[in-house]
């Protein structure tokens, strides 16, 4: 339950981050129970998945944020779907390309408890609960005719739920690019469309590693449509925009809540059943610079934050938001620490017994709407994996199509008795 609701905490947080980013100036900055949930895992602990998911997601955000192609604008991913793909992918890699993926991934180096441990964190959101949906889903798309190790093809299906589908990427690339974008769609409930995007497949692809994730559900303490007014937000010190402003500001409106020097943290759970408690984690700078929200965006602080809440009442304003974003990762990854995955010198001979395979896409597409009721999210990943160059055909062709020399020798002696050559069949 605890890794289950780290995730969510952790999708919401990265969400929020991301409505803040884009309503503030960035320039300096690259459950209903009572009780809050705490984050009991250290963050040090290697052997953790959900602890290394932790460390990650922060580290993905930070390498995101830092960028110039999104100073200024919105981010929404999600760290568990991305960590999910890639794990299926590291346990074919060897070498330095698993060193880096694994540190990158933060991932335990024990098999067992980084395999039983992603298993787990699966099993636990497909539990479900009545008062809201959230699973996630893990497939391999295998090229035909392409021969992988039927042991990395069990692996995959034993600990990550990845059923294998054959596909045929050499001679109908769109055709299967289409097919696991359906696939995408009907476990997103068609909130992530056209994961893989026209020419990220082609006919040296071999295997295609997607993850999917979907969540919808209600607040605990729904806010009235009635009270949503319209409002000015700050994008920025000298600049509003007019946005749907929601307000819970009646004797009913507790909340989990702390402050610091530099934030006010606050708490929207989700309803639930016998289900994890699942909640929304706001961290909102007390003024206009961001860095004082993202400074924090680390394991202990965010546990010490969360352990920090008391349920009071609040008058709450939150605005009503709708996000679709998309990345390309292979440069975010490289940057991050595992650049040899994406080249030449590229090691996946766990999935094929050769050094023939590396990572030439990563894709990542999320979708998150905050609105009265509660929260829609869904996000998928998709890690493309090519041949590094074409792998020769061990069938010669021999096609005389063109002009060509012949002799006729006796066999026992080596005798050439005749020789010519034919330049056209038909002529003369």
């Amino acid at each position: 339950m605890n890794g289950r609701l780290s995730i969510l905490l952790l999708a919401s947080l990265i969400a929020l981050g991301s409505i803040i980013a884009g309503c503030t100036d960035t320039s300096d900055a690259t459950s209903a129970s009572s009780a809050p949930p705490t984050v009991q895992t250290p963050p040090d602990d290697a052997g953790n998945v959900t602890a290394g998911n932790t460390r990650f997601a922060f580290d993905l955000y930070r390498q995101i944020a830092s960028a110039p192609a999104y100073t200024g604008k919105n981010i929404f991913f999600s760290p568990y779907s991305i960590s999910s793909a890639l794990a299926i992918t590291y346990e074919g890699a060897r070498g330095t390309t698993a060193d880096e993926i694994r540190s990158v991934l933060h991932l335990p180096a024990n098999e067992t408890l980084r395999r039983t441990g992603f298993a787990g964190i699966d099993a636990d959101l497909a539990r479900g609960d009545e008062n809201y949906t959230l699973r996630t889903a893990n497939a391999l798309w295998a090229e035909k005719a392409y021969p992988f190790l039927p042991e990395y093809i069990a692996l995959a299906e034993r600990w990550y739920g990845a059923n294998t589908t054959n596909l045929d990427f050499a001679k109908n690339p769109e055709g299967s690019r289409a097919t696991i974008n359906r696939w995408v769609e009907r476990e997103t409930e068609d909130r992530i469309r056209d994961l893989l995007p026209p020419g990220s497949i082609d006919s040296m692809t071999r295997l295609v590693i997607t993850n999917a994730i979907y969540f919808k559900g209600t607040w605990a303490m729904q806010f009235d449509a009635n009270q949503t007014k319209e409002e000015e937000f700050r994008v920025a010190p000298d600049k509003t925009v007019r946005i749907p402003m929601m307000q819970q500001t009646d004797e009913d409106a507790r909340y989990p809540y702390a402050e610091t020097d530099t934030l006010q943290v606050l708490e929207l759970p989700y309803a639930h059943g016998d289900g994890a408690g699942l909640s929304m984690l706001v961290l909102l700078p007390k003024n206009d610079n961001l860095t004082a929200a993202e400074e924090v965006l680390d394991a202990g602080e965010i546990a010490a934050l969360q352990g920090s809440l008391v349920r009071k009442r609040v008058n709450v304003f939150f605005p009503k938001f709708r996000l679709e974003t998309e990345y390309s990762l292979p440069e975010t990854l490289a940057a991050m620490g595992m650049p040899t995955a994406f080249s030449p010198d590229a090691d996946f001979s766990g999935m094929d017994g050769t050094k023939d395979l590396f990572i030439s896409g990563v894709v990542h597409k999320a979708f998150v709407d905050v609105n009265e009721e509660g929260t829609e999210a869904a996000a998928a990943t998709g890690v493309v994996i090519g041949l590094t160059s074409a792998r020769p055909d061990s069938t010669p062709i021999f096609r005389a199509d063109h002009p060509f020399v012949f002799l006729i020798t006796e066999k026992d002696s080596g005798t050439i008795l005749f020789a010519g050559r034919v330049v056209n069949p038909v002529g003369p």
